[in-house]
């Protein structure tokens, strides 16, 4: 092998390891927060980097053909889909979330709306 092929290898590796430690640490944090918003963001943030670097990784050590291609545009879809996908469910669970007074308070929200339902008046 080659310098080059070394450093390729070396450098594919090292993201490779580190999206697998952002996995570890999305998982930790998955199973220790109490919140189900606060599980859901570290779920989600974990995969969208943990996934983007481990394809990184696959992308330097497989080198730039068009596999490498295919691998960058399914980290373009992850990147535009998971955000997207973790905002609808949150607003899915603060609508229909029944223990609201446990993690914020109502009456503070209320108060800062306007009278009109959030609707502007013409």
């Amino acid at each position: 092998m080659t310098v080059f092929e070394w450093v390729r290898f070396l450098a594919g590796a090292a993201l490779l390891l580190s999206g697998l430690a952002i996995f570890l640490i999305e998982m930790i944090g998955v199973f220790r927060f109490k919140y189900v918003l606060n599980r859901m963001h570290a779920a989600a943030m974990g995969d969208t980097l943990g996934i983007g670097l481990c394809f990184l990784g696959l992308i330097v050590m497989w080198g730039f053909c068009f596999t490498s291609l295919k691998l960058f545009l399914v980290i373009a879809f992850l990147w535009f889909s998971s955000p997207v996908s973790s905002h609808l469910i949150a607003r899915l669970e603060v609508t229909t979330n029944e223990d609201q007074k446990k993690h914020f308070d109502i009456e503070a929200l209320d108060e800062k709306l306007p009278e009109s339902g959030g609707k502007e008046e013409l």
